[in-house]
This record gives C-alpha cells, structure tokens and sequence, in this order.
C-alpha cells in the first residue's frame, strides 16, 4: 500500500493580502496584551483572592475539562424536559467533541418549542414575531427581511397548492370509483 505524498500547493495564499489576517500579531495592536503585562500590577492581581463559590440550589452543567465551577453560575433556567436530557447528554462529551455542540444547539431548537408550548399551556399567546426581533429586522435589515417574507410566502403558497391538488385528486378518485 502506498501512501499518498502531499504536495505543494500551486497557488500559496499571500497572507498580507487578506484583511484581518495576523491583527493581533503586533503586541502594540493586541487588546489583550495589558491584561497579560504583569510588570505595571499594583497589586490588583497579584493578591487577588477567587470569590467564594455560589453552591446554587439547582442543577448547573458542567464540562468534563473542568474540575471546578466557576464562582459565578447562571441559575435562570435550569435543564429541564427533553433539552434538558439532550443537554445532560451532550456534557458527556469533552468541548473539542462537534457532537457536544450540536447537541447543545439541537437543545436549543426544542427548548424554543417547549417554551411556545409552556406558553401555549397557560393560555398566554407568545409573541413569536417580537422575540424574533421583527423591528430592528426592518430597522436595520430590511432587504434580509423582504427576503424572507417572500422564502415563507413561497413556501406556504406551494404547500397549499400541494394540498388543494392532492384533496382534488382524491375527489377525483372517490367520483370514479
């Protein structure tokens, strides 16, 4: 078996050319570059103590690269339901792992469908097209917002032309029969 040699690209990319590219290579440039000079510290950092830990009354995820919480952890809305499962699930698996993010995105997805049938359970409307940011879409988007009226628009007409000829067909059929 013989295994593949790998050859020089024929067309390198010439990095100055692209823009962004190396921004932070210049430690004048770098914002972060304060934080790291430790010489100018007056004692901010050097004695700086960690928080105590907020010991929360619900559950909080954690990732398997982590030994410890940090001091502060967001207790709003704990995993719950089939998100909640999905999100238990995908901390099993280390960050660098593509299935622990798109598990956690996947839980997102049906966290938004449990929130609109919580709502819907309690009798309250949501307002879907306010959450989704409807006015700073016509605000600041609104080419990006014509084009989706007209994507949903096409699609419901070609979903209910579907329906009106499967429903015809079926009348159809029934008469002849």
């Amino acid at each position: 078996m013989t295994l593949p040699v790998k050859t020089e690209s024929p067309s390198l990319v010439d990095t100055s050319t692209i823009p962004g590219w190396g921004v932070d290579a210049d430690p004048r440039n770098d914002p972060t570059y304060p934080m790291r000079d430790q010489t100018q510290d007056h004692g901010l950092t050097r004695h700086w103590d960690r928080p105590p830990i907020q010991h929360p009354d619900v559950e909080i995820l954690q990732s398997i690269e982590h030994i410890r919480q940090p001091a502060v952890v967001g207790t709003s809305t704990p995993p719950s339901g089939l998100s909640g499962v999905l999100r238990r699930t995908a901390f099993r698996w280390s960050e660098s792992n593509w299935i622990h993010w798109l598990m956690l995105m996947g839980a997102d997805r049906i966290n938004v469908v449990e929130g609109v049938v919580a709502d819907l359970a309690h009798a309250r409307l949501p307002n879907i097209p306010g959450e989704m940011g409807i006015r700073s879409e016509l605000a600041y988007n609104k080419r990006g917002f014509t084009k989706k009226v007209a994507v949903v628009a096409g699609v419901s007409l070609a979903i209910s032309l579907l329906a009106r000829g499967r429903r015809a067909r079926k009348r159809e059929d029934g008469t002849q029969g």
